[in-house]
């Protein structure tokens, strides 16, 4: 029987071959450096801030860049580079849950859908296709205003509403692998579902996947950052990158260092992202914008 080869590769190959692949390209290693650089830098950064982020100080309200404070203070006197540094943990800390959360019960419910097709497969899709009808706001806010904030709440809600749209790429793939001759000769041997989905079909449609996963993860990240800017992340005065970008809205046009920073430390990180999903995609050899269509 015809198997695909890389079914068979050595796990551990297979991830170096794919990570040569990414940083053989300039744009994969420029994103996989400023994505690495922003999760040492959320690890780290408790020992390394200059200042308490808590502390405030009526006498630096809103000055500028200086010795003292390299990226300036905010409009309580707290150091922006103490909280601009901190302020990517709780990001980096909903958007590494979730996202594989969102990716492993959307990726097995896709899977089982387009093997075992039907019925079964006709009514999981016209529930995603109702789900995905309205804004994601809208969703997530009816959620968070019934359970409440914090991340033990956004955490599984991100997952949740953006495990969906993962359905469709999973039962895509699987339908592009159910159709091959080693899938027909493991259902001839009596093979469960079980054993057909973890040998044939998902070795074959983990690339997808992990694509699908890098794409989600900047989506993800976009996401928490804007309920955060609303008000409905974490609670001050928790350092966080879309609540620091809010507190500074009003005071851009005196002091615009207070919100640039974290922009700029969000907006770095979500070129990392994307950059790196774009060449992960290319090792891998799957089409990024093609699978964002189905």
């Amino acid at each position: 029987m015809t198997v695909m080869s890389y079914s068979y590769k050595v796990p551990k190959s297979r991830f170096f071959e794919t990570m040569t692949g990414i940083v053989s390209r300039p744009s994969g290693a420029i994103g996989l450096f400023l994505v690495v650089t922003n999760v040492i830098l959320a690890i780290i950064s408790p020992w390394i801030v200059p200042y308490d982020f808590k502390v405030v100080n009526a006498n630096i309200i809103l000055d500028g860049p200086s010795w003292q404070h390299w990226l300036g203070t905010d409009q309580l006197g707290r150091d922006v580079l103490t909280r601009t540094l901190l302020g990517g943990r709780q990001a980096m800390i909903v958007t590494m849950t979730a996202t594989p959360l969102a990716i492993l019960w959307g990726g097995c419910l896709g899977i089982y859908t387009g093997l075992v097709a039907g019925r079964f497969d006709e009514i999981v899709m016209r529930i995603v296709d109702a789900f995905l009808s309205l804004p994601w706001i809208l969703k997530m806010l009816l959620i968070i205003v019934m359970f409440g904030s914090g991340i033990f709440v956004l955490i599984p809600t991100l997952a949740f509403f953006y495990g969906i749209p993962v359905i469709r790429i999973a039962r895509a793939a699987t339908h592009a692998v159910v159709a091959r001759d080693y899938v027909s000769a493991a259902r001839a041997r009596g093979q469960s579902r079980l054993s057909i989905i973890w040998f044939e079909i998902l070795p074959n449609v983990l690339d997808a996947l992990l694509v699908e996963g890098a794409m989600r993860c900047s989506w993800m990240l976009l996401a928490f950052t804007s309920l955060s800017f609303l008000g409905f992340g974490v609670s001050p005065p928790t350092p966080d990158w879309g609540l620091m970008i809010a507190d500074a809205r009003s005071y851009m046009a005196i002091a615009p260092w207070a919100g640039l920073a974290p922009v700029i430390a969000l907006s770095l990180l979500i070129i990392g992202i994307n950059l790196t999903a774009d060449a992960l995609a290319k090792a891998v050899g799957l089409d990024r914008a093609q699978s964002a269509v189905h």
